[in-house]
């Protein structure tokens, strides 16, 4: 591993090759955006591997959830995914973002898990041609920017998070975890206030 990315992990320095079953992703959704923090994501390029481990997330909760976009049970081409089992991979493009999600909960039962930041783990130097930024903590410290970095896209709608080439993986338990209102969901009312965002406290790679 590249000196420059000792976070708090201890970290092993093989890539681990199992994705985390499918069984996984069928916690409460709630439990689900915590259990993913520390957790290795994988996107298996022909450039390389490239990874991360995962330290913040957001949840949301489907038709009572006003900042979700299944809120109300709102059913589009878009959001179709959503209303799937868990586990599939939701994208969608927000300000020419593309932003990665996992749905979670029950078949209709339309949540999801979105994966806001990444500390970079292998094929740092590819992200970094991708990314053409400078300065190291803002490669993956987004969730638009993590995608571009790890060069997953629209394409990888409905994609099952738990099979190559793109994968998670176990990792490292945090040793803490923090919790607050998520970001950018402003016009939502009450939804705005909901400490549904989650991130391993003190890494420097959290988006804000």
């Amino acid at each position: 591993m590249d000196e420059r990315w000792k976070g708090v992990f201890k970290i092993d320095p093989i890539v681990p090759s199992l994705p985390l079953p499918k069984e996984f992703y069928q916690q409460p959704t709630l439990e689900l955006a915590q259990s993913l923090l520390g957790c290795l994501l994988i996107h298996q390029t022909q450039e390389g591997v490239l990874s991360g481990y995962i330290v913040e997330t957001e949840a949301y909760r489907g038709p009572m959830d006003r900042a979700a976009h299944s809120f109300g049970n709102r059913r589009t081409k878009r959001t179709e995914i959503m209303f799937s089992e868990a586990g599939l991979v939701y994208t969608y493009t927000m300000h020419t973002h593309c932003l990665l999600n996992i749905v979670s909960a029950g078949i209709d039962e339309p949540e999801a898990v979105l994966i806001r930041a990444v500390e970079p783990f292998t094929g740092i130097d590819e992200m970094y041609k991708r990314r053409k930024v400078p300065v190291e903590k803002n490669l993956t410290n987004g969730p638009g920017k993590l995608t571009k970095a790890l060069g997953i896209q629209m394409s990888d709608y409905g994609h099952p998070i738990y099979e190559p080439p793109l994968y998670i993986a176990k990792g490292n338990t945090p040793a803490a975890i923090s919790a607050g209102p998520r970001i950018g969901i402003d016009n939502t009312g009450e939804a705005r206030e909901y400490p549904w965002r989650y991130w391993v406290t003190g890494n420097r790679f959290v988006s804000r």
